[in-house]
Formats: structure tokens, sequence, C-alpha cells
């Protein structure tokens, strides 16, 4: 029940009396003072009036759509870029592991002795790297896993080569030497291992995987850079700190791209068009700087991975794993860094310095990486091979 204390009335048209309480209530309070009572409980003691309401939507709308439109414009890179300094546990774990590897002696001989226990180590070692001027054999494979239909464009291309075989900076003689292979792989970004990269005697990149702007993951120094024409870095700066490019040949029109590029007689237009991609004309370094992967590197890499593949293809080995190959030529100690696809996360970063998604690798036919996966795992699980970053 409620109970009225206070009631102000008037006196109805038809001149009837008012309610004997409405009618106390009259003559005992005056019609100012409700007016005055009235004005004291108005609503706008407890709730904004109409221009602070409108004010303050506004204001809260804004937020809104802030929060949801913001990140949508920031991007990925810039995102990460944010939180680039906060560690995980696992991250901290994987530099430790980095770190006392490349504080304790380089090991002689290692890769070799944990290779030979390996099935697919047959016709691994005593591989060579670099082609050279002296060979008599005929090639009996086409590109990239032999030669065979481009004897006259290596001919040339050897010619404006002033130098063929290893570079003295990367015998051996007698001195135990590590090599790191620098992947491309999304995980390596946030790595932080860019310090202990540099560290390494020989660090082999690939294609077009840039230095510039990604030192604190990837590092700064380069020793070999594996490319091929349509993937050799357009920017000046990633040639810096690089003592060797060398050459991969997939067609013999690639082999006439080097020997314009040694010699700066730019190619004709009808050859530039069978191209797939337009090459870059200039790569400043001087002609000595410049090899040719030997395609022995390629087929025997793709005679190991036979044995892992679930069904017999045309496929042919990433540059990553022929890189590999290539580094247990070189070293005693082999370390992997930015390796490993992982396909059961679509949406992982496929690789460090761009956004494109790892099911990005599905729609490709060319490599088969669940056999390379395969390969790598048991490297590393033998202890023949470092993984750097954790995701093999």
């Amino acid at each position: 029940m409620v109970t009225l204390n206070h009631l102000s009335a008037e006196a109805p048209d038809d001149g009837s009396p008012l309610l004997p309480e409405a009618a106390e209530a009259a003559t005992s309070t005056p019609l100012f003072h409700w007016q005055l009572v009235i004005a004291k409980t108005d609503s706008r003691e407890s709730f904004l009036g109409r221009r602070e309401n409108l004010a303050f939507s506004l204001v809260l709308l804004i937020g809104c759509y802030s929060a949801i439109l913001i990140p949508a414009y920031l991007s990925l890179d810039k995102m990460a870029a944010l939180s680039d300094d906060n560690q995980h546990p696992e991250d901290l774990v994987l530099l430790n592991q980095s770190a006392s590897l490349l504080a304790g002696p380089c090991q002689p001989r290692w890769c070799l002795n944990h290779l030979k226990p390996l099935s697919c180590s047959a016709g691994l070692l005593d591989i060579p790297v670099f082609v050279q001027q002296e060979r008599s054999v005929p090639w009996d494979l086409s590109p990239p896993l032999g030669l065979q239909g481009s004897e006259e464009h290596l001919a040339l291309a050897l010619a404006s080569l002033p130098q063929h075989g290893l570079p003295p900076s990367l015998k051996r003689e007698g001195n135990c030497r590590r090599c790191v292979v620098v992947g491309s792989g999304g995980v390596l970004h946030g790595s932080h291992l860019g310090s202990h990269i540099d560290q390494y005697d020989i660090i082999i990149r690939l294609n077009n995987a840039p230095v510039s702007g990604y030192e604190k993951d990837a590092g700064s120094r380069t020793t070999i850079r594996l490319i091929y024409p349509e993937a050799a870095p357009r920017s000046a700066n990633e040639y810096k700190n690089t003592t060797t490019v060398a050459l991969v040949v997939f067609k013999s029109l690639d082999l006439d791209w080097l020997t314009s590029v040694i010699t700066k007689q730019p190619l004709s237009f009808w050859s530039k068009i069978w191209f797939w991609r337009e090459v870059v004309d200039d790569i400043p370094l001087r002609p000595e700087n410049f090899r040719i992967l030997h395609p022995e590197i390629i087929h025997k890499t793709e005679e190991a991975l036979q044995k892992y593949a679930l069904k017999q293809g045309n496929t042919v080995p990433t540059l990553g794993a022929s890189a590999l190959v290539m580094a247990l030529q070189l070293c005693d100690q082999v370390s992997l860094a930015g390796f490993g696809y992982d396909m059961q996360h679509p949406g992982a970063r496929l690789h460090y310095y761009e956004t494109i998604r790892m099911d990005a690798m599905k729609a490709q036919v060319v490599h088969d990486v669940n056999a390379e996966k395969l390969f790598l795992r048991d490297l590393v699980a033998a202890g023949a091979v470092t993984d750097l970053t954790g995701a093999l």
C-alpha cells in the first residue's frame, strides 16, 4: 500500500467538493511550495540532461568502435613489435640452449660421427659444393639435379667467373668450423637469435630472405646466400656483409642471367620474358664473390628425401634442405634456425619477414614438406644437427 502524505489538487470544473484529505492538504500547503518540492525532486538530480546524455553516448560509441577497428588497421608487424620484448619461457630456453652451444668448443667431425648410424646418410657427404671448370664427365641429369643441356650456357658463365671452387675463407684446412643455415620460417620472428647467429663461422641464407631491419632475430652477416634469379634480393642493402652469392640453376637461362650480372652486359628483352618474375640487373658484389652451386647437392638431397616420401613424384627439395646438405660438406657442426612448417596451425606466420600464413604452403606442389620434416627430425634426433628455434 502506498500512503500519500502530501497531495495537491485543484477543484474540479463542475464545482464538486474535494476529498477531505485533499481539502486539508490544499488548505495547509500553498501551491508555490509544491512547485518547489517538484523542482527539488526533478529527475535531473538522478540522470544526466539530454545534452549530457548525447555527449556521453557519443564518447562511448567512439570508444567501442576504436577498440574494434584500431587493431584491424595496425599491421601484424606493428602489433608484434609492441610485444616483441615480451619473451615467452620457451624462447628463453632456446636462447640458453644456443648460448650454451656457442660457449663450448667446436667439436671436430661432429656431424660425420652422428650421421653414420642413419640410413639416410649414404651419399650425403663428400659432395662437391660449387661447379668447377675442369669437369670432363658429361652431365646425365637436367637442371636442377644436373646441367645436361646447359653445357654452353655453363661454359660462358664459368668463363666470367675469376674463381670457381671453395674460397679460401670456406676451406677447413684443419680448423673446426660451425655452420648455421638460416631459414625463412616464421618461427624465427621474435626469437632474438641475431647476436647468436652472427657468431657462427659460416652463415648460410636463402633467396631474398632479408637481413636489413631483422638483425635482432636473423643476424647481420652472410657467408653464402643461395639464390635463383627470380628470388634474388632487390635491395642493395641485402648484399652488405655478404661473402658469396651462389646461383642455384633451375634452367639454362639462369646461367645467362648470372653471366649478365657479372659482366654488366644486360640480357635481351626476349630473354627476360622467360623468367616467371622480373629479375634484378645488378648485384653490388665483385665477380670473385659469385659461385654456381653444384647440382649434385640438390640431387643427393632429393635421393635422401625419397626415403621419407609417402608417394613418389616429381618434387624438388627446398633450398633450405639443400643448404643443410651443403653445410654438411663445409662444417664440423651444423645448426638450423627458422626451420619447420607447422601445418597444424594454418594461421601461423609462414616467413619471419612477411605476413603470409602457413596455409599458403598447401597450394604448392613442388616440394614435399612432410618428407623434409621427417628427414630433418631424424638429423636432429641423432644429434647430427641442432635446431636452434625448436620447430622441428
